[in-house]
C-alpha cells in the first residue's frame, strides 16, 4: 500500500530523528530504515542548466548532526540536513542532464517502518550502492517530546452501501491538487491544502477500487507533478472521468466568497458528473453555502 503523507504538528526541537538508515542500491531503488508508524512526505524539484534534478524525504525530528556525502555515477550528492529544528531531510542531488519521471515515482511503505523509492529509468550500471546504517536492523520506536501529537486521525470510511459496476469497465483518474513545493492554500495552524486533498483522494481512490473501478492517481505522495503531465496520464489512461480535488481558500476580507462548488469541462456528461458530486458534497457538509 502505497503511504500518503499525514501533516504533523511542529516537533520540539530536542526530538530525535526518525531516520534510522538509509541506503541507495546500484539498482536505483532507495531504501530507509524509520522509527514505526510515522509519516514521511516526498519531494521532486526537476533540474535546470547545471542543477541535477533533486529528490527528497523530509522525517520528523531532527539530525544529530548535518552533513553531506559525495555520490558516485548519475548521483551527484547525498544530503542529511535540518530545514528546521524538527525536522530530518534526507536529499538525493543527481547530476545535470539526468532524466527522472516524477510520474513513477512512488515512496512506497512496505512495513511499519520500511520504504522504498524506486528511480526507474536510471542507465543500468549508472551507480554504485552507497548508504549509511544496518537496514536489516530493529528499529526502536521514535519518541518525541511530552506535547506532540500528530494533526490528525481518522477511520477509513466504507464502501458499503455503494453501488458495484462490473471490473475494468470504467477508469477513473483522481488529481491531488499541488504537491511536493507548491503547498496549495495554508490554513489555520499551517494545514495545507496538499495534505488535505491527497488524504481526501487516497479515499476516494480505495472507495471505487472497492467497488470494481479502476483508478490511476496522478500522485500518491508529496511530489511535484506539473499541470501538463497531469493532463497527459489523463489522456493516455483513455480514462472514463478526470476529477480534480482542491480545497481552496481566499482572505477573510471576502467572507461572501465561502462555499463548495465543482468546476467542470464543457459537456453534457461532465455537467451530469458535476452536479452529482456537487450534490453529495454539500449533502455530506450540512450548512455549507452552495456555490454550484
Amino acid at each position: 500500500m502505497i503511504q500518503g503523507a499525514l501533516l504533523l504538528a511542529a516537533l520540539p526541537a530536542m526530538a530525535a530523528s526518525a531516520l534510522a538508515a538509509w541506503r541507495i542500491n546500484s539498482n536505483g531503488v532507495l531504501e530507509l530504515r524509520t522509527s514505526p508508524s510515522i509519516s514521511l512526505q516526498a519531494f521532486y524539484e526537476a533540474g535546470k542548466g547545471n542543477v541535477g534534478p533533486r529528490v527528497w524525504v523530509d522525517l520528523p525530528g531532527a539530525p544529530s548532526r548535518t552533513r553531506s556525502i559525495r555520490g558516485n555515477g548519475v548521483l551527484r550528492e547525498v544530503r542529511i540536513g535540518k530545514p528546521d529544528p524538527s525536522t530530518t531531510r534526507l536529499v538525493l542531488e543527481f547530476q545535470p542532464g539526468t532524466r527522472l519521471d516524477p510520474r513513477r515515482l512512488r515512496l512506497v511503505g512496505t512495513s511499519r517502518d520500511r520504504w522504498k523509492l524506486d528511480f526507474e529509468g536510471l542507465p543500468r550500471g549508472s551507480l554504485r550502492t552507497i548508504g549509511e546504517g544496518n537496514l536489516n536492523a530493529r528499529t526502536v520506536p521514535w519518541r518525541s517530546s511530552p506535547g506532540f501529537t500528530p494533526g490528525y486521525r481518522r477511520t477509513p470510511l466504507s464502501s458499503a452501501g455503494l453501488p458495484t459496476v462490473p471490473r475494468g469497465r470504467y477508469r477513473v483518474v483522481i488529481d491531488p491538487g499541488h504537491g511536493g513545493p507548491d503547498p496549495g492554500a495554508v490554513g489555520i495552524r499551517g494545514l495545507r491544502e496538499t495534505d488535505v486533498v491527497l488524504d481526501i483522494s487516497l479515499q476516494v481512490a480505495r472507495l471505487l477500487q472497492a467497488q470494481g473501478v479502476q483508478v490511476v492517481l496522478t500522485r500518491t505522495s508529496e511530489i511535484d507533478v506539473d499541470l501538463p503531465p497531469r493532463v497527459s496520464l489523463a489522456n493516455s489512461s483513455r480514462a472514463t472521468a478526470f476529477v480534480s480535488i482542491h480545497a481552496n481558500a481566499l482572505s477573510m476580507s471576502r467572507p461572501d466568497v465561502n462555499g463548495i462548488e465543482t468546476f467542470y469541462f464543457q459537456s453534457s456528461r461532465s455537467r451530469a458528473l458535476a452536479a452529482a458530486i456537487q450534490s453529495e458534497v454539500v449533502a455530506a457538509s450540512p450548512g455549507s453555502p452552495d456555490r454550484g
